[in-house]
């Protein structure tokens, strides 16, 4: 049997990301293919840098930490946490990533804040939604997003691009579309609300099995990793 290499996997991502897009009626320079790292060996990523990959999200401080190492600092390769994050690895987080998905709470956000103050930065970031209010999920719920942004935005040292979401468990592809359009509409909301520090530039949705819906629907960064690396035993 002959298995289709990464390279091919991105090759065949990358026309569903155009395709999508171009149905759209969008760009699809506006959306941007992160590589979902979680359990990937090293030589695996290397493989998807040379075939394109220009930004790795991981899930898990300790392994992304291992992987930059092993990597090293490349100059077209950025690296974003795309997982959750505990408040006590805010440290070692901050100034690492060019971008964290992940701020899920207003305790997380003042953590991270502080520490981006005292390394002397500013650190982008996105807000989290839990946009079905899912009880098991972490995020702002929709309904709490305003008062939580009005708080973020008084942040110094955290920079808001925008949204991101994991939308229930979905049977078919097509299920999550709500749940995209959903975050969207949110996002144009808070847009243009006369906040100092936020933006809603970046919507941080969709993954492998429904990447597609979410670049209609307006993502502008999909987190794809089974689609690209196969099946992994511990992702």
């Amino acid at each position: 049997m002959v298995y289709p290499s990464i390279a091919s996997n991105i090759k065949a991502v990358l026309d569903g990301i155009r395709l999508a897009a171009v149905g759209a009626g969008r760009s699809s320079s506006a959306v941007r293919l992160i590589a979902a790292t979680k359990a990937v060996p090293v030589e695996q990523i290397r493989e998807a840098i040379d075939a394109g990959i220009r930004i790795l999200g991981e899930n898990r401080l300790q392994e992304a930490l291992g992987k930059m190492s092993a990597i090293g600092s490349r100059d077209d390769v950025t690296w974003h946490f795309i997982g959750r994050l505990q408040r006590r690895k805010a440290r070692a987080v901050v100034g690492r990533f060019s971008l964290i998905h992940s701020v899920d709470s207003l305790e997380l956000a003042a953590e991270l804040d502080r520490r981006a103050g005292m390394a002397g930065i500013r650190q982008p970031v996105l807000v989290e939604v839990n946009i079905a209010g899912e009880p098991t999920k972490a995020g702002f719920t929709p309904a709490a997003l305003a008062t939580a942004l009005a708080a973020l935005d008084g942040m110094a040292n955290l920079v808001i691009q925008g949204l991101m979401t994991v939308p229930p468990i979905a049977q078919q592809p097509e299920d999550s579309r709500p749940h995209f359009r959903r975050l969207r509409e949110l996002a144009g909301s808070f847009a243009g609300k006369g906040f100092k520090r936020i933006r809603m530039d970046e919507l941080s949705m969709g993954m492998s099995h429904d990447y597609r819906i979410a670049v209609e629907e307006g993502a502008t960064m999909v987190r794809v990793g089974t689609a690209i690396f196969g099946e992994r035993p511990d992702a």
